[in-house]
């Protein structure tokens, strides 16, 4: 029998939900600085008064709703969801506000593909947005990396027993420290750190390259808010290929390599675990399959001549190759040309590369090397029961941080997420071909969206029909956040309606 939620249940998923929306709120006074510094008084307008709607609605949330002293897991997988949705809706009212969208939904959408580290945009006139709307959308990708149950616990949540479920909502399940509050600190300094490495290295670039001193200031901000986060963003409509600099490509590359890694092992490894590198599940699955998969696409990139030699092949095959395997998105190609001129054997690869996606409780989405390594092992530990004899105990370990024994429920975990994910390519695919698109662009577009990459094959656009476009945000919005806090909102939601 379904339990109706209580009134006190209701007023705990508020509460939480408005902590995350006035998180949201001072966020915006980000892009809003530097609107003012640029004098860009419209944009500057426009995001004074959608952090108004956000402190509006969260202190109204946080004012009028008091949440129970003990949060359930079911408080913090809906508290999760609800607050994202939420977020989309109240974060695209600057993004609509600035006149380069044709509808708030397309608004909403990329604010959504910005949360969930996606990339795929529907806005319009990229090239000419105003610099606070560039940092806007390239911190909204960021932040959304890092989690906006994260943003919420390292600075607007104090530690409590609730803390934990709330975290776990948002599909991460590591605590590098033994506080949950701690260990979203501990996230954010690891970014924090990387971002100022990382900006700083393109910025240079940037000035090597002949950009201005204070553009090469911002778009380097923003290149590594995109490639770090995995989130695919770039402030100009042609992303990597704008820049035509293997300097700026090589710096990318590393940082969304490094920013798709489990925050847990670049924890370990600034601890001074630095074996944890070569040993661990996720990192080897992650390199097996980069090795498989950009093997298919050399073999149809071969077949199709485009690219002569191995510098091109290099900076056209591997480079989207991994920016679609770490889920990032960038990408020095034009759309179409994954049609054109890749061919059907190579965009198996990266359909295949986009899909596996990257690590666990890191900013990438797809599969996860982690799921990957345990569905591969527990069929090793499968083949060793059918060869052993009937009495042998066979015991399979994987290690992720620490050794781990292998079991049913832990492999069977694995397969469920996996089909969850398949589930969703195969929906957003099928909806591309019913409005007729072919299905190699529908598959490619589909997987990009559901395992929040930001790679197009030319579907995604702002022509593209309306369902097509709630799907391909629900499929960013489930993707991002492994789907079991999704099922608990929609089973709160059934429970609050036929419960009794």
């Amino acid at each position: 029998m379904l339990v109706r939620p209580r009134v006190a249940d209701y007023e705990t998923i508020a509460y939480f939900t408005g902590k995350v929306i006035i998180g949201l709120g001072l966020l915006m006074q980000i892009p809003l600085v530097v609107a003012l510094i640029y004098r860009e008084w419209n944009p500057a307008l426009d995001f004074v008064i959608g952090s108004s709607v956000c402190f509006i609605v969260g202190f109204l949330f946080t004012s009028f709703f008091k949440p129970l002293k003990n949060l359930t897991w079911m408080h913090g997988m809906v508290v999760a969801s609800f607050s994202w949705l939420v977020a989309m809706v109240v974060g695209a009212l600057p993004s609509f506000l600035s006149g380069h969208y044709l509808s708030y939904l397309d608004a909403g959408f990329d604010l959504m593909s910005g949360y969930t580290t996606t990339g795929l945009f529907l806005l319009q006139d990229l090239d000419h947005v105003s610099n606070g709307l560039n940092m806007w959308r390239h911190l909204a990708t960021y932040v959304g990396g890092q989690g906006m149950i994260v943003v919420a616990l390292t600075f607007l949540v104090s530690a409590s027993a609730g803390a934990v479920k709330m975290y776990v909502g948002e599909g991460k399940d590591e605590k590098l420290l033994p506080n949950v509050v701690e260990t979203a600190r501990a996230i954010w300094l690891i970014s924090l750190i990387y971002l100022f490495v990382g900006s700083f290295a393109i910025w240079i670039a940037g000035i090597y390259e002949g950009m201005a001193f204070d553009r090469a200031f911002l778009h380097g901000i923003w290149l590594f808010m995109g490639a770090w986060s995995t989130g695919g963003f770039a402030p100009q409509s042609q992303n990597l290929l704008y820049y035509h600099s293997l300097l700026i490509e090589i710096i990318t590359m590393i940082i969304f390599i490094i920013g798709s890694f489990n925050f847990a092992v670049h924890y370990a490894v600034w601890m001074g675990d630095r074996k944890e590198i070569y040993r661990n599940i996720e990192l080897v699955s992650f390199f097996i399959t980069v090795i498989l998969t950009f093997t298919i696409v050399v073999l149809g990139l071969i077949k199709t001549g485009i690219y002569p030699d191995a510098l091109i092949m290099f900076r056209k095959g591997f480079y989207n190759l991994v920016s679609g395997h770490t889920t990032t998105g960038n990408q020095t190609i034009y759309a179409r040309q994954f049609i054109k001129d890749w061919g059907p054997f190579a965009m198996v690869g990266i359909t295949v590369a986009m899909a596996i996606g990257a690590s666990a409780c890191s900013t990438g989405g797809g599969f996860k090397g982690l799921r990957m390594g345990i569905i591969f092992k527990g069929f090793i530990q499968e083949m060793k029961k059918v060869i052993s004899p009937e009495s042998t105990v066979v015991v399979q370990k994987i290690h992720h941080i620490k050794d781990i024994v292998l079991d049913d429920k832990l492999v069977r975990g694995a397969l469920f997420i996996v089909l969850c994910y398949i589930f969703i390519y195969g929906l957003g695919a099928v909806v591309g071909v019913f409005y007729g698109y072919p299905i190699p662009d529908a598959l490619f577009d589909s997987v990009s969206a559901g395992s929040n990459t930001g790679l197009s094959a030319g579907v995604t656009s702002a022509a593209m029909p309306v369902l097509l476009k709630i799907v391909y945000i629900f499929e960013m919005w489930a993707g991002r956040l492994e789907f079991m806090s999704v099922f608990a909102l929609g089973g709160f939601i059934v429970a609050g309606v036929r419960g009794k």
